[in-house]
C-alpha cells in the first residue's frame, strides 16, 4: 500500500471520473480506495469530494476536485522528500 491513501465514496459523484487508476497511474506510491460509504452523506450527496490521508477534500465538479486532490498528494508526498 502507498504512502498516501485517497478514500472515495463509491456513491460520490467523483466516481465519474475513473479516479482509481487516473491517480495510481500518475501518482505510484498511492493507495485508491473505493469505499461504501466515508459517514459524509450530507457532502456526499452535495458535491465531489474524497480523503486523502484523512484530509477531506472537495469541490463543486469532479474535474475540479481530481485537481484538488491532486494538489493535497503533492503536499503529503512532500513530507517524504
Amino acid at each position: 500500500m502507498g504512502i498516501v491513501v485517497v478514500e472515495i465514496c463509491d456513491g460520490n459523484a467523483i466516481t465519474t471520473l475513473d479516479i482509481e487508476s487516473i491517480i495510481e497511474t500518475e501518482f505510484p506510491e498511492v493507495a485508491v480506495l473505493m469505499n461504501e460509504c466515508l459517514s459524509f452523506c450530507g457532502l456526499c450527496a452535495l458535491r465531489p469530494y474524497a480523503l486523502v490521508n484523512n484530509k477531506r477534500v472537495s469541490a463543486k465538479t469532479p474535474e475540479e476536485c481530481l485537481d484538488k486532490i491532486r494538489e493535497q498528494i503533492k503536499k503529503e508526498l512532500a513530507v517524504y522528500q
